[in-house]
């Protein structure tokens, strides 16, 4: 078992292709591979692992399959941590024994266990070297597929492979500076599962005051399923403390004004380049 620190962006694609030419052009950076990745996700048909919070996927890159179980984890200063188990497989189907040595496997009938959703994109590979940090960045191109649907994916995702956490948010951040992005709280699993209709998170609104994360969640959320998010002003009290503290009381006060108007986050997008660096800059307060 391991684990995983990451913070993931979505971005369009145009923005995308800036965003690598951007990345490639660090003196800290060194262009990696670029694969081609085939994921396909398990579930039960009742999404008992989605109820578990876990995410099970069989991946094939070339002629290689490895099998990987990933719990959600939780959202620790703008980055997810999450716990992962991977094992190597000699083809593309399921071990269902290896399963058996993980915690999942008393939450969950593995023999009920079915195909629910694929994701399958091209990954570039950026690694990033600052002394002794090192960090991956996966530039994932392509698309999520379930339920006969589907929808595209256009990610940046950074992962702490040794060294210092706060890097993580650090080249987040410039490269928000760089090209408009999302802080996204949204996994491609759960793309997949709301794409095929097995799981749909809710706008579920607290009456007292949210916290940082809180607040990233629910606009996660709201990007998804494209349902309005309408805070009260109680809800937002203490993120205008942290948002003035981190230097973006103007931003702030635009964005929150929407939010208590209600907006969908795909208009807010469209109204606010910056929210990409306004998200990062509250998670670095968080």
């Amino acid at each position: 078992m391991a684990t995983e620190l990451e913070i993931k962006l979505t971005l369009s694609e145009q923005a995308q292709s800036q965003a690598l030419s951007w990345l490639l052009a660090q003196q800290e950076a060194r262009a990696g591979g670029c694969k081609t990745l085939v994921n396909r996700y398990y579930d039960t048909p009742d999404a008992d692992l989605n109820k578990a919070r876990a995410a099970l996927r069989v991946r094939q890159a070339g002629d290689r399959y490895i099998q990987t179980l990933k719990t959600q984890g939780e959202f620790v200063g703008g980055a997810h941590r999450r716990q992962e188990w991977e094992w190597p497989l000699e083809g593309p189907e399921l071990d269902l024994a290896l399963l058996k040595q993980t915690p999942i496997s008393e939450q969950v009938n593995l023999d009920d266990l079915r195909l629910a959703f694929e994701t399958n994109f091209q990954r570039q590979i950026v690694m990033l070297e600052a002394g002794p940090s090192v960090i991956e960045v996966a530039v994932d191109s392509g698309d999520v597929l379930g339920g006969g649907h589907a929808m595209p994916l256009h990610e940046v995702e950074f992962e702490l492979k040794g060294g210092e956490p706060g890097e993580l948010l650090r080249w987040a951040r410039a490269l928000a500076l760089q090209v408009p992005v999302f802080l996204n709280l949204i996994s491609k699993a759960e793309q997949g599962y709301y794409l095929a209709d097995i799981y749909r998170p809710e706008v579920f609104v607290p009456g007292d005051a949210l916290s940082i994360s809180g607040l990233l969640r629910l606009l996660s959320v709201s990007w998804l399923t494209g349902d309005v998010l309408k805070l009260s002003p109680s809800a937002l009290i203490g993120i205008d403390d942290k948002a003035r503290h981190a230097g973006f009381e103007t931003l702030w006060s635009s964005v929150s004004a929407r939010l208590l108007e209600g907006v969908t986050v795909n208009s807010l997008l469209g109204e606010h380049q910056e929210l990409g660096v306004l998200q990062l800059a509250l998670a670095d307060q968080g």
